[in-house]
């Protein structure tokens, strides 16, 4: 078995109210001129906290990604979900590499022989295969594409939870 790295042994520290902004934000956003300002109000404080509290969530790592979703082959763009062979010692400096790319939505860990998955999206279809190619140089890994054949949504949802008390 692995050893994970110290980012990943390490838990995000939240508070209720970063717990419920995490919560809250999960379900979308109301289609409203100001929407944080009634997610704000739904939550018991300040738009400009909420916001201050989004910011910092997102500077600290502990969301990577906040931003709607889109069907991108409605605009011209693709994704595909990607895979590679990576050896057990080269495992972060390749997922330094990966993750070093705009175009990779997200990254994960397998336990499989593909054992490293990511998702490439890209503004335009023709950008795939520079990227993948891109990816192939940097690592000397074949990277495994599988274009996306079918949509579904999942619904997925993370529930967060407090682990400390309120911020000052």
């Amino acid at each position: 078995m692995h050893e994970p790295s110290a980012a990943r042994r390490s838990l995000a520290r939240l508070d209720a109210l970063d717990a419920a902004l995490i919560n809250r934000l999960q379900g979308g956003l109301p289609l409203v001129p100001r929407p944080f300002f009634v997610v704000a109000q739904d939550l018991g404080c300040s738009e400009d906290e909420l916001l201050e509290r989004l910011h910092r969530l997102l500077g600290e790592g502990t969301l990577t990604r906040f931003g709607p979703l889109f069907q991108i082959e409605r605009a011209g763009g693709r994704f595909v979900l990607a895979a590679l062979q990576v050896p057990q010692e080269r495992y972060e400096a390749v997922t330094a590499l990966v993750n070093a790319h705009p175009e990779v939505a997200h990254n994960y860990r397998r336990e499989h022989l593909l054992n490293m998955w990511f998702v490439l999206a890209t503004e335009h279809e023709a950008d795939i295969p520079r990227v993948v190619h891109a990816i192939e140089t940097e690592t000397g890994l074949k990277v495994w594409a599988f274009p996306k054949e079918r949509e579904y949504f999942v619904g997925l949802h993370l529930p967060a939870r407090a682990t400390t008390e309120a911020r000052a």
